[in-house]
């Protein structure tokens, strides 16, 4: 056994991928991987699976889960993945070259050539070029409306396209493009797509899990899921684009089925020229055709269906040269080439699982700089060959403001070395969420700030620390700086006089997440108005609204209180600078107010955009889809009801002892609210609201946080509830956080949703009219 043993170690050591000795950087992949766990930490995706290679030396880990509903599936790297729109170059570009290869296609021709009912309003005009390059002036994608099927429906409906501009003279990505290669493919060679391409370019590169799949899934142990269904049960093994599956499940523009290993394969033979193990697939000219800039002067660098320097090269990251190419997909897939380092970078994941609410982009910029970094032994500052940054090149505005990191105010403050600040003595009203882009604590940044001197610490709900779920939070001691902490959420809701002696600046730092009766944004006007009393400056770090610009009535009419300290929406769209601002101005405190505004992207967005860290911002608020739904199932907490404390997901379970699972679904999904679907789930808080108690309710699925409105939730679920159980419920607490009795009153006399709609949202208009003076971003 030990000689099977000394034998058996230095065999294992050999087959052992030793990273940094063979091409890449230990420390550099170690931070690919925390960036990875960091976005399954943070709900961007369930799991992932990565892949970068170079000369030989392969890096592959997996990440995460690759399922997490119904149950919970660990990733694995050979995990098949929707690949998304990756089809467009994996397969149909591909497929598309082969045919010029040999000879059935000319790029140059229009494609009226091949599909001759493909005329009308100037589309004869527009060539193969022009489609693979997203230069033909035809819009984004099919109208999903209709009851078309199949590729002769979506024929047709390409057909009656009309051009929102002349093909050759703009740029627009777009879907129609590749649904009308993928049916040129089949035209021309006489064989569906996907049989075209298993045996052009699948078998012989040895992709041995890379296909389309139909309708039909057959065996999906090893496929990532993505979202779920109305039915409650998510795609597997059925491809996610809508068009996609309704064209069969074999499409142009999305359909293809594939691993972190097979793709792995196929740049390989990108790199090598065409070729892979022996087997000549492509002519070396042609990959290099399809890798170099095809698209005319002045519009977005692309190659035939490759990326190289559009508005959606994100993925190429800091470092790697202009004139690598790559591609990415919806579902949160990216393949990245770089041909002069000869590096190959793979992401596969299924942000889209079991919800829209993932997200990848920052990620995968991110990950495009760690990669190159990574690399050992190349220079990336001056690469021979290599295309000129295009500094005209420019994301369209609806993907700028959602890809530029954010910088909240203590970064900005940060970077300008404290000087807003120098001089003063501060009193520090923050938490926990208090930090900068490295997750260093305000708290500590600020006492270490040159020139600045912190007097004491405030506290809100939930403590210094935010690690406490209960009233009357005492009075403690900053163990790290030995700063005295009052806590605002005690015996005093407000700093008294004998609490501010010796500061002359509170300084706010806290994140809101957004909604009228999360408390920070009470906490934050009662130090306002003391602040204006006391003639003591107030400053706020700006933060970002995680839930974005979108408001939602219904605007408070009721009593004010410590959940509703202003006449503001249930979701105010608004950041804690921008609230400080109109509540100062309407409540005449009279305050000396400045704000440190966030720069970078827009502060104005969905968290997962940004780039920025998660941190619970209290014990129950634990990922981006828990903010989302809280001010619709958070309406309803003071009910007797359990909204989700106490369980591993709260606010996106509810339900009590007394409630009927099934039924509640049932009634629920009938209503079909836009953005989310219930699942019937039974569940034991063990704390809160019936703690020990089984409770029968639903599950809240987000399946589409932009249709998704919070208030449509929130009034269906009361609605539904008090007219299923109006004994039991208790609808009159919800007056406290609705704050518009006249809503409460059309609920409970059984009004329908339109009635409840008008009434909810009368508020609205005069709400951003009143708002208008003292916004300090951009809407969109």
């Amino acid at each position: 056994m030990h000689l099977f043993l000394r034998i058996l170690i230095p065999l294992l050591t050999l087959l052992s991928p030793a990273y940094g000795q063979k091409g890449f950087n230990d420390g550099q992949l170690t931070e690919i991987d925390d960036a990875i766990s960091q976005a399954v930490t943070d709900a961007r995706t369930p799991g992932a699976v990565f892949r970068m290679e170079r000369n030989g030396t392969v890096y592959q880990k997996a990440y995460g889960d690759r399922m997490i509903v119904p149950k919970r599936e660990v990733m694995k790297e050979d995990t098949i993945f929707d690949a998304a729109s990756l089809t467009k170059v994996i397969a149909t570009t591909s497929a598309v070259m082969k045919l010029v290869e040999a000879g059935k296609l000319d790029l140059e021709a229009p494609l009226s050539r091949y599909l001759p009912e493909f005329t009308g309003a100037g589309k004869e005009a527009i060539t193969l070029r022009q489609l693979l390059t997203h230069n033909s002036g035809l819009r984004a994608g099919l109208s999903p409306d209709g009851n078309w099927t199949g590729k002769e429906g979506a024929l047709q409906l390409a057909c009656a396209e009309t051009l929102p501009a002349p093909p050759g003279k703009s740029y627009r990505y777009s879907d129609i493009n590749f649904i009308l290669l993928g049916l040129l493919i089949e035209r021309v060679s006489g064989e569906a797509l996907d049989a075209f391409c298993k045996r052009e370019i699948f078998q012989p590169l040895k992709m041995k899990d890379s296909g389309f799949r139909s309708l039909d899934p057959g065996d999906t142990t090893r496929i990532a899921p993505t979202t779920l269904m109305k039915d409650s049960k998510p795609l597997r093994g059925i491809v996610h684009d809508p068009t996609a599956r309704r064209m069969g499940g074999v499409a142009g523009h999305a359909g293809l089925f594939t691993t972190a290993a097979d793709l792995g394969r196929f740049a390989r033979m990108m790199l090598n020229g065409g070729e892979l193990d022996g087997v000549r697939v492509f002519k070396a000219e042609t990959v290099k055709a399809m890798t170099s800039v095809q698209s005319p002067p002045g519009l977005p660098r692309r190659g035939f269906g490759w990326d190289i320097d559009s508005p959606y090269a994100g993925p190429r990251g800091e470092i790697f040269p202009v004139g690598s190419y790559g591609h990415t997909g919806w579902t949160g897939t990216r393949i990245w080439i770089d041909p002069f380092s000869k590096t190959s970078t793979i992401f596969l994941s299924n942000r889209n699982h079991p919800d829209e609410n993932g997200g990848v982009i920052a990620l995968q910029h991110e990950l495009g700089t760690l990669a190159a970094r990574a690399v050992e032994g190349f220079n990336f500052s001056k690469v021979p060959g290599a295309l000129p940054k295009d500094p005209a090149n420019r994301r369209p505005a609806e993907r700028r403001s959602k890809d530029g990191p954010v910088l909240n105010g203590i970064d900005v403050l940060k970077r300008d070395s404290f000087r807003q600040l120098r001089g003063r003595r501060i009193g520090l009203i923050t938490n926990h969420t208090g930090i900068d882009r490295e997750r260093n604590a305000t708290i500590d940044l600020l006492h270490a700030a040159p020139g600045v001197k912190v007097v004491a610490l405030f506290s809100p709900e939930h403590g210094i620390r935010g690690d406490q779920d209960h009233e009357k939070i005492g009075d403690t001691t900053d163990e790290k700086t030995g700063l005295p902490v009052h806590s605002l959420y005690g015996e005093r809701r407000t700093p008294v006089a004998d609490q501010l002696k010796g500061i002359d600046t509170l300084v706010f730092d806290i994140q809101d997440i957004g909604c009228r009766f999360y408390t920070y944004i009470s906490t934050m006007t009662n130090c306002l108005e003391a602040a204006g009393k006391a003639k003591v400056r107030f400053v706020v770090l700006d933060r970002m609204n995680p839930i974005g610009p979108l408001v939602e009535g219904p605007v408070l009419t009721a009593e004010r209180s410590f959940v509703a300290a202003h006449e503001i929406p249930l979701r105010h769209g608004m950041t804690a600078g921008e609230l400080a601002r109109l509540i100062n101005s309407e409540r005449k405190f009279g305050t000396d107010l400045g704000v440190i505004r966030c720069e970078g992207g827009s502060p104005l967005r969905w968290f997962d955009a940004t780039g920025l860290p998660w941190r619970d911002p209290s014990p129950n608020m634990r990922s981006l889809t828990a903010a989302t739904l809280y001010p619709g199932v958070g309406l309803l907490e003071f009910c007797k009801l359990s909204v989700g404390r106490g369980t591993g997901t709260p606010f996106e379970l509810l339900g009590a002892p007394y409630v009927d699972d099934l039924k509640l679904a049932a009634e629920l999904n009938r209503n079909a609210i836009p953005g989310v679907r219930f699942v019937p789930v039974r569940f034991t808080p063990d704390a809160s609201v019936f703690k020990g108690e089984e409770c029968r309710g639903v599950r809240i699925l987000l399946t589409d946080r932009t249709a998704f409105r919070a208030a449509d939730l929130g009034l269906a679920l009361a609605s539904t509830l008090h007219r299923l159980h109006p004994d039991q419920l208790g609808l009159d607490q919800m007056a406290k956080l609705l704050g518009d009795p006249d809503a409460l009153a059309a609920i409970q006399k059984g009004k329908n949703r339109n009635e409840l709609k008008k009434i909810v949202e009368r508020g609205i208009p005069g709400f951003v009219k009143r708002r208008e003076p003292f916004l300090l971003y951009a809407r969109p």
